[in-house]
């Protein structure tokens, strides 16, 4: 189209509302269309509506994007609002779900938290119900260990039901301890002949057997756990916290309640007048009276399960050629045995029972607070293994004998002192 007919008709349209009708047909002709004076009106008047909206959204756009503007937004044109809103609500509300979940998951862990804890401690006070009448709690003055860990002091005793414990020598002398800096549970083991200065008894240094000293403190108003502690740290320089009395019967109920099923052990003996033995005959001390002073159990070797009065007898056994030192390997076997077991979390339910059964059946200082609070973490550490020493070792003393003309054995305490500073810290 000529650039000059182009113009005349942009003229002509912008003006429309006021052509003659000369214009108009000029108009009309040059572009095709049939207007009349009538709708020459209307047209002009959609024209300037169109213009004036489309002039009104361009001053709305130049607003919107200064608003944009100051906030460090891009402009956008007031049309794409509305999507954006829409988005916006729905990722609140996606969000909103998640966040739903997530806190009715917490609720959910929670409770299932406290139901545990609860029968836990249910059972812990169930299983304190079985307490003998007449067990007490000794004074002991117990020292908190310089490293930071729970040094406990372990004595197993030989007092039977009708005995007291005046009657009573520690067969078993342990301290094990907990809580260290390595998360290893240690157990040390003292043989009951070592030879070892008592305060008050001994009267030439070290002429006293170390599980007389259990003996000689329940004599004086029943302090034998706390004067074993005393002999200790004279002796060995061991810091202890806490003490643990076990006699035969307490022993044999803790391991029923704890392992109904029996204890998974490798029953292993040294050999007696050196043959190899595949069964002992052991004495059957829980059920041993006055009146019948001998009874015997058979315990063949190998794997197998025990329950407590079984595992009681083949731990106390002594009579193959490895003598004590033979029968504190068992204890110290037989320990990491009930310790170790406890790894399949379902015993949170039975275990919790007999813990309360070990601290109802035996004369101790632990509190429920330290028993409740340390026994999970514990079992999980005892389940990795214990870390156990003897003292002396095998073969490391010179036979003497006690003040009393027994045979005993004689040791370096400077060794063993520093041995166990590197032990136990």
């Amino acid at each position: 189209m000529d650039q000059r007919i182009k113009l005349r008709i942009d003229y002509l349209r912008t003006n429309l509302k006021y052509l003659n009708d000369a214009e108009l047909a000029e108009y009309n002709r040059l572009t095709g269309q049939r207007l009349t004076h009538q709708n020459q009106e209307q047209r002009q008047a959609q024209q300037t509506y169109q213009t004036e909206s489309n002039q009104s959204r361009a001053s709305d756009d130049t607003v919107y994007a200064k608003k944009q503007a100051r906030h460090g937004k891009k402009s956008k044109k007031a049309k794409s609002k509305q999507p954006k809103q829409q988005a916006t609500k729905a990722t609140k509300k996606k969000k909103g779900k998640k966040v739903g979940f997530w806190k009715k998951l917490g609720r959910l862990l929670v409770l299932v938290l406290v139901l545990m804890i609860g029968f836990f401690i249910y059972g812990y006070h169930r299983g304190k119900s079985k307490a003998p009448e007449g067990l007490k709690t000794e004074t002991f003055n117990g020292v908190k260990s310089a490293s930071g860990a729970t040094n406990i002091l372990i004595l197993g005793t030989d007092q039977r039901d009708f005995q007291t414990t005046g009657d009573a020598r520690s067969d078993s002398i342990m301290v094990m301890q907990i809580g260290s800096k390595d998360k290893k549970v240690k157990l040390v083991s003292f043989m009951r002949d070592t030879l070892v200065y008592q305060p008050g008894v001994s009267q030439y240094g070290a002429d006293t057997k170390i599980n007389v000293a259990y003996n000689i403190g329940e004599q004086d108003h029943h302090q034998g756990a706390e004067y074993m502690r005393q002999v200790l740290k004279e002796n060995f320089n061991i810091d202890i916290r806490y003490y643990v009395l076990v006699n035969f019967n307490s022993f044999a109920t803790v391991i029923d309640s704890l392992y109904p099923m029996g204890v998974k052990i490798d029953a292993k003996f040294s050999t007696i007048n050196h043959q190899k033995v595949s069964s002992v005959d052991v004495p059957d001390d829980l059920n041993w009276t006055p009146e019948h002073q001998d009874p015997v159990q058979t315990i063949k070797t190998g794997k197998q399960r025990m329950d407590g009065r079984t595992l009681l007898n083949y731990a106390r056994f002594r009579k193959d050629d490895e003598g004590d030192f033979g029968r504190t390997k068992r204890q110290q076997q037989v320990m990491q045995a009930i310790m170790s077991g406890v790894k399949n979390p379902l015993t949170l339910f039975t275990g919790s029972s007999a813990l309360g059964t070990i601290k109802g059946v035996t004369s101790t200082d632990v509190s429920d607070l330290f028993i409740l609070t340390h026994a999970p973490g514990l079992a999980l550490d005892a389940a990795k293994g214990i870390e156990s020493y003897t003292v002396p070792e095998l073969g490391d003393w010179d036979d003497a004998y006690d003040q009393y003309g027994g045979l005993g054995l004689q040791i370096d305490f400077n060794k063993y002192q520093a041995k166990l500073k590197d032990l136990l810290g």
